[in-house]
């Protein structure tokens, strides 16, 4: 999945305005905020005359409320069917005119949307991002919620309904999560909330959390932060502060018991989902957390990947993340059996390599290889000024600073052996959540679940 080799300074020719100083890696930058709230970071990178906005909403999935899940994701689509001085189609066909072009994702924590093109649309950016902010609920009607509401219904249906195991992502937050929790639906949210939300609900979604004062912009190019400020101010300086939103509470759970269950589904081979209840984003164990990841899976020496795929030939595919999010985090490991295999045999090489990892730790040649592998992956995402933007909007949202590339790296150097070792004993050894997932009409062969579920 990774390279082995170390690449640090070699990628460092290739990070654009990106710098190896005598403190490491920096991707200079600088933050203003306009006085309704609004942040705005700045990268300058002259190597290319192209240009990439960022804008990143503090608002996710875990802002909704039990009952009107999917608004995030909701907004994703309403935030492209125009405002009142870009009538729908007009955002992407005068993007596409410029010769730019851009996408938005909704996770968990966050909602970001980003235009990418030559650095002389950088105004119409700003113009189009600023009118959607300021000037979206005059012409927000049901009309258009109704057909967004569609679209996303549909796109359920092809993600989770009608896609093989995706039945996965209906259970396996409220199996991870106590009710209530912000991470305890999944981020698309239920049909039943979809067709619940009404206008006044996309309205007040959009007045609480998409106000300045809950964005940040990241800009990375050949752009001078002077005259980048000055379109800011002249473009987003009339949006009002919202009414503030609520933060969210780190709130980390942890599993008493193991929870299991076995979904039937249209599927050729079982597959097997792990979860263990971690630490959130940041926390001191949560790098150590993504080491063990890779010495399980990320490459193809990795324990799992070589004991499931290419020693039993158990499993066609394996993998393991760790999933660290601002509000709380857990470890999951995804196993498919190969025909003729089931998910015992899965679940026995499994636990016996977590077993064996905690008992002797890591070699040094296994660290090795995953400290230069995942630092890789961190200089990969510096290669653009796309990776650079999002990697600043995302640790200027974790830490409060935009340059946390060298901390990344000095925490995934710091980490050894003995502390692989720990989380694994600490983490992975405990009480987990185990879904079984198997062909229509199998459920009562042998498996891993004690609780068994038949999903049409």
């Amino acid at each position: 999945m990774f390279h082995r080799t170390h690449l640090l300074a070699g990628a460092v020719l290739l990070l654009g305005a990106a710098s190896l100083s005598g403190q490491g890696v920096r991707v200079p930058a600088t933050v203003d905020t306009l006085p309704n709230g609004l942040r705005i970071i700045v990268h300058e990178d002259q190597s290319s005359p192209i240009v990439t906005v960022n804008t990143w909403f503090d608002v996710g999935s875990a802002n909704e409320k039990p009952g009107r899940t999917g608004l995030a994701h909701l907004f994703e689509h309403l935030m492209f069917m125009g405002s009142e001085h870009a009538p729908y189609p007009q955002f992407d066909r005068l993007l596409e005119a410029a010769g730019a072009n851009n996408n938005a994702s909704t996770s968990n924590d966050v909602t970001d949307y980003y235009e990418a093109g030559p650095v002389h649309a950088l105004p119409l950016m700003f113009w189009l991002d600023a009118d959607r902010m300021g000037w979206f609920l005059p012409v927000m009607d049901a009309k258009k919620v109704d057909a967004q509401r569609d679209i996303v219904k549909n796109e359920r249906r092809q993600s989770v309904e009608n896609q093989p195991y995706g039945l996965v992502e209906d259970y396996e937050p409220g199996m991870l999560f106590p009710p209530g929790h912000p991470y305890s639906w999944p981020v698309i949210g239920s049909m039943a909330d979809l067709s619940a939300a009404s206008l006044e609900d996309v309205r007040d979604f959009f007045r609480r959390y998409y106000a300045p004062d809950n964005a940040v912009i990241a800009v990375a190019g050949a752009v001078k932060r002077d005259s980048v400020i000055k379109l800011v101010k002249k473009y987003f300086g009339a949006i009002p502060r919202g009414p503030g939103a609520p933060k969210l509470v780190p709130s980390q759970p942890r599993l008493t018991a193991d929870t299991m269950v076995t979904l039937e589904d249209r599927v050729q081979v079982p597959q097997l989902t792990y979860d263990f209840e971690t630490v959130r984003a940041w926390d001191p164990d949560d790098v150590t957390l993504d080491v063990a990841s890779f010495l399980l899976t990320g490459a193809k020496s990795s324990r799992l990947t070589q004991r499931l795929v290419y020693i039993d030939q158990s499993a066609g595919s394996v993998y393991a993340s760790a999933n660290n999010q601002h509000v709380a985090g857990y470890f999951g490991i995804v196993a498919q059996a190969r025909p003729g295999h089931n998910l015992p045999e899965l679940q026995t090489a499994i636990d016996a390599e977590l077993q064996r990892l905690a008992k002797d730790g890591p070699s040094a040649r296994e660290m090795e290889q995953a400290r230069n592998s995942m630092e890789s992956r961190i200089l990969g995402g510096m290669e653009t000024v796309m990776g650079k933007a999002r990697l600043l909007n995302q640790y200027y949202i974790e830490l409060g600073t935009p340059d946390g590339f060298q901390k990344d790296i000095d925490r995934l150097r710091a980490v050894t052996a003995a502390d692989v070792q720990r989380v694994v004993r600490q983490y992975l050894l405990g009480p987990r959540v185990v879904i079984s997932v198997v062909p229509t009409g199998k459920a009562a062969t042998p498996g891993v679940a004690a609780q068994r579920r038949s999903v049409p």
